[in-house]
C-alpha cells in the first residue's frame, strides 16, 4: 500500500483529474505498464489492465468527460481524454513525486502518471534544458521503499515481466 498526499497549485487540474479518476474506480486493476530503474514507474493506461496489452501507454478517459479541480472549478477533458496542462507550480521531479506523463504535445496528458524513483529535473516544465514538461502533482508519503523495489523488477521492453497491478486506488 502506498499513502500519497496531493500537491496543492494554482487549480489543482492535475490533482483533480486523479482524484476523480481514482475515487471512480478508474485505477483498479490496472497494471504497472512501463518501469524504468533509476527513473520511474509508470502508470494508468486503462489498457493495461490486460498487463500484455501492446496498447498499454496508449489509453486515456473517456473523451469529453468531466471533472472538478481542486478549488471546486467545473472542468472538461478534450477530444481525446485529455486535460489542460498545468504549468504553474515549480514544483520539481524529485523521488517520490508523481507526475503526469503526457506525449510530449501540449494538451496530452489524461490519466497516466508516474512516479520519479530518482530527481528528474529535466522533466521539470521550468527546466529548459529538454523540451519535456511534466507538471508534478502529488508525493508519495509512506512506503517509498515499495516504489523502489517496483522500479528494479525484471522488465521486458520496459514492461514488467511479472505484472504489478494496483488493486484499489482512492484518495480521502
Amino acid at each position: 500500500m502506498l499513502d500519497c498526499q496531493h500537491m496543492h497549485t494554482n487549480k489543482c487540474s492535475c490533482s483533480g483529474n486523479f482524484i476523480d479518476l481514482a475515487n471512480s474506480g478508474f485505477y483498479d486493476g490496472i497494471h504497472f505498464h512501463r518501469v524504468i530503474p533509476n527513473f520511474m514507474n509508470q502508470f494508468g493506461c486503462p489498457y493495461a489492465k490486460d498487463a500484455n496489452s501492446p496498447r498499454a501507454g496508449t489509453g486515456g478517459p473517456e473523451p469529453n468527460s468531466s471533472y472538478t479541480s481542486c478549488d471546486g472549478t467545473p472542468l472538461k477533458r478534450n477530444a481525446g481524454g485529455c486535460i489542460a496542462d498545468e504549468l504553474t507550480a515549480k514544483l520539481s521531479n524529485e523521488p517520490g513525486t508523481l507526475s503526469m506523463a503526457n506525449t510530449g504535445q501540449p494538451e496530452s496528458g489524461g490519466s497516466q502518471f508516474f512516479i520519479n524513483v530518482a530527481h528528474n529535473s529535466f522533466l521539470d516544465w521550468f527546466d529548459k534544458s529538454t523540451p519535456s514538461e511534466h507538471p508534478v502533482f502529488g508525493k508519495v508519503c509512506e512506503n517509498f521503499d515499495l516504489v523502489s523495489q517496483i522500479s528494479q523488477v525484471q522488465t521486458r521492453a520496459d514492461n514488467p515481466i511479472t505484472p504489478i497491478k494496483m488493486i484499489k486506488v482512492r484518495v480521502e
